[in-house]
């Protein structure tokens, strides 16, 4: 057990990773639009130095990739904690601002923080390897209400940089007393990583929907008809492989945390 290294001293329990299960795939009988995917976010806190997050990394590949449940489009974001960077091993895609951003998760439910850990729409949380349990949350994600979020791309700023327009319907969802804040994500395919020490040394790791930069671009308006619109350049560093960057907006919730809608892109080639 690891303490993690915060003002609370949350403590840090290591689950092994579950067996995979079956996706229950049901088909749905309707969605929140006509003609329009509902869209769920998936995030996975996962870290380089656990040995019990490769199955956790595999799921969300196949969940991103495979894309396994007909009426629902799956969003992978996949968050690197600092907190495993020990016994010789830091992980390269790291960053405390997502070890941070788990522990808000974890805040809300009084848990203490592990990898590896799934959170579908800011909502549900649980072990990264439970596939079984990541298709009931993503359907039931799915089936609630959803505001229509839609980002499209606009002229290359320069070389390295891409523009892109964002809108944000009126809201659903929505508590009272709570703000919807819009954020922008960027996260990279196909990063992979030789692991030379810790828990996984000796094993070539790989990675999917890599989260690169995370950043609120905005507030929505409850009231509006149109809660959102605005645009945003994103840069691009020159060791990411341009053709593999993905670009998301999503509108959450401060308080509760629950995602409200999102939509993707990618990079124009």
């Amino acid at each position: 057990m690891k303490n993690f290294p915060k003002a609370s001293r949350l403590s840090l329990a290591i689950f092994v990773a579950c067996p995979f299960f079956a996706l229950a795939v049901k088909a749905q009988t309707s969605a929140p639009d006509a003609g329009r995917k509902p869209v769920v976010v998936v995030e996975l806190f996962t870290s380089e130095g656990c040995s019990s997050c490769p199955p956790a990394d595999a799921l969300l590949q196949k969940l991103e990739t495979q894309q396994p449940l007909p009426d629902v489009e799956i969003v992978a974001i996949e968050e690197h904690v600092d907190y495993w960077n020990h016994d010789g091993w830091v992980d390269p895609f790291s960053s405390p601002e997502w070890t941070q951003r788990q522990a808000t998760y974890t805040a809300l439910t009084k848990k203490d923080v592990y990898t590896p850990e799934l959170v579908v729409d800011g909502q549900s949380q649980f072990i990264g390897s439970d596939e079984r349990q990541a298709g009931l949350e993503i359907e039931k994600a799915a089936h609630g209400p959803k505001t229509v979020v839609a980002i499209t791309s606009g002229k290359p700023e320069g070389k390295n940089s891409q523009h892109f327009n964002v809108s944000v319907g009126k809201l659903a969802g929505n508590k009272d007393g709570d703000v919807a804040e819009v954020w922008l994500a960027v996260t990279e395919d196909g990063l992979h990583s030789a692991v030379s020490q810790g828990e996984n040394k000796g094993h070539e790791l790989h990675h999917v929907a890599t989260l690169r930069t995370l950043r609120k671009i905005g507030v929505a308006d409850a009231n509006g008809a149109s809660a959102f619109t605005g645009d945003a350049v994103v840069k691009l560093n020159s060791h990411w492989a341009a053709e593999n960057v993905h670009v998301t907006v999503f509108l959450q919730e401060k308080k509760s945390r629950e995602i409200l809608g999102a939509a993707s892109t990618k990079i124009k080639g």
